[in-house]
């Protein structure tokens, strides 16, 4: 099984594919675009991981996006309404979590291939939760 994990849009965005529990490569986005804590999506990153294990990304089971727009969602309200932060960051927070609900078609159009070709599963996963696995 293929599982492969995604930060993106965060600095530090970076890509990981596994193999049956087996590390396969990991790697950084800034290391291709050349520009440190780059915050995009990670597109060379995840093609030099499938690159590396020789597959496509049709073959991929799973794939772990470390942001999950939905988690901690009442702190986040109660913070906009307590703090009143400007409407521009508001603005910015809410397209960024739009960015990572539906990475499918991003990663579809990235690599050039049509979205109902990926068999792979998706999974918002709480960025927190995300570092805490990373480490285990």
């Amino acid at each position: 099984m293929y599982i492969l994990g995604i930060n993106a849009y965060h600095g530090g965005a970076s890509a990981c594919l596994v193999r049956d529990g087996q590390v396969v490569a990991a790697v950084e986005e800034e290391r291709f675009k050349r520009v440190k804590y780059w915050a995009g999506f990670p597109i060379e990153a995840i093609q030099y991981c499938l690159d590396e294990a020789g597959i496509t990304i049709q073959e991929v089971d799973q794939v772990g996006i470390s942001r999950n727009p939905g988690a901690n969602l009442y702190k986040k309200i109660l913070y906009v309404l307590s703090s009143r932060p400007s409407f521009s960051l508001v603005r910015d927070r809410l397209a960024n979590a739009s960015r990572v609900q539906d990475l499918r078609q991003v990663l579809a159009e990235a690599l050039s291939v049509d979205a109902s070709s990926l068999k792979a599963e998706f999974h918002n996963v709480e960025h927190h939760r995300a570092h805490m696995a990373s480490a285990f």
